[in-house]
């Protein structure tokens, strides 16, 4: 059962020569597209909305040339656009999708997650059906350098022919303040295992090429967030958890989250097990929030493990340092546009498609749910099943 849709576009534009985009939210994922566009002699964000004061001013010391437009309809009315980016907070997405659609269609990128509730999966679902332009969500940890070598290793079936247990972990830093403080509530980021993690659940499906049958999940608010209050209001995300997913390929991972384990010396690792060999890649957290007195920052890496005690292989993925400076994704936002610019050029594919962020994004309510009733999900059954 292949779920990867890669479908093919045609645009009479020549995405060989200059590329305008159009920003919706210009706060730190927006910034992050605009650093790493800015590394391009072909690409630029032009115009955006952005309605906070504050990241307007950041935005024009990154780029003053930067045009800001009064609110989202002046921005889809302008003229000489080629390309949208949404990057809103995530309680916008699904609206602002719907109305580029309907007003401006033109390719998109939109940042995980797609959208934050069942219902909303659900009316995506029933417009991906239709979709005659292409809508790339925003999966950077797919295109992180150790990440896309270790996918690239199990699709070259370099641990077997069967790999049957895969383990993620992310152990990070807290969640970093956000404008008026919208991450701090499940009603507007989806909850963190919507949040922060469909980034995962999207990696697990894709490693499987098959679709999660049940999930349980296990979490908190242990640490972060104690004694925070917004406009009489307690934060209720979480900011840890332990969740096991069983596809039905008969396959099964399993995620770690510790949002409170900054120490650590890499900040995502991923481990899949085959019949003939185990791979773990293992890749350092955002070079911002790396301190000197540690030493040097560790270098993203992949390590084959044959079974029968044969000798381990290593590989590292260094990166360039205008990479690591312009994002916290270990160079993975401008491989990300590399892909999308070519698709968009009519020359690729969309490698990520709408479908795949509604799925990551009902995996991630799933979980959210099983840790709510404390009990395992089906997502073969009504409502999370597509």
């Amino acid at each position: 059962m292949t779920i990867h849709q890669e479908d093919n576009f045609t645009n009479s534009k020549n995405y060989d020569q200059f590329v305008s985009f159009g920003l919706i939210g210009a706060g730190m994922m927006g910034q992050e597209h605009i650093r790493n566009l800015k590394l391009r002699d072909t690409a630029r964000v032009t115009t955006a909305f952005e309605p906070d004061e504050n990241m307007r001013t950041i935005v024009s010391s990154i780029d003053p040339e930067i045009i800001f437009k009064d609110s989202l309809a002046d921005l889809l009315n302008t003229h000489n656009i080629d390309a949208w980016i949404i990057a809103s907070p995530n309680y916008y997405h699904f609206s602002q999708l719907c109305e580029i659609l309907k007003v401006s269609p033109k390719p998109i990128l939109i940042e995980k997650p797609v959208c934050i509730s069942l219902s909303e999966a659900q009316k995506l679902f029933q417009l991906s059906k239709n979709l005659d332009i292409p809508v790339w969500t925003g999966m950077e940890y797919r295109y992180m350098p150790a990440i896309d070598g270790f996918i690239k290793s199990v699709k070259e079936k370099l641990t077997g022919d069967k790999n049957i247990l895969l383990s993620i972990k992310e152990n990070r830093y807290p969640f970093l303040r956000k404008v008026d403080d919208w991450n701090r509530f499940n009603a507007k980021t989806g909850g963190t295992l919507v949040e922060k993690c469909c980034h995962f659940f999207d990696l697990m499906r894709l490693i499987f090429n098959s679709e999660p049958s049940k999930i349980f999940a296990s979490g908190a608010k242990d640490v972060n967030h104690q004694g925070e209050i917004y406009d009489d209001k307690i934060p209720d995300i979480i900011d840890n958890a332990l969740v096991i997913v069983e596809f039905i390929s008969g396959q099964r991972a399993s995620l770690q989250l510790s949002m409170f384990a900054e120490g650590e010396h890499f900040q995502e690792e991923i481990f899949l097990i085959g019949n003939c060999a185990s791979i773990n890649a293992r890749i350092p957290g955002p070079s911002r929030f790396w301190k000197p007195s540690r030493g040097d920052q560790p270098v993203a890496e992949l390590t084959i493990s044959p079974r029968g005690n044969l000798q381990k292989k290593t590989k590292y993925y260094p990166v360039k340092k205008s990479l690591l400076e312009a994002g916290d994704h270990n160079g993975a936002t401008f491989h990300q546009h590399s892909h999308f610019l070519n698709m968009a050029s009519g020359k690729g594919k969309i490698q990520v498609t709408l479908l795949d962020g509604i799925r990551a994004v009902m995996m991630g309510l799933a979980a959210q749910k099983s840790i709510k009733i404390g009990e395992p999900v089906d997502l073969t059954k009504e409502p999370f099943k597509l």
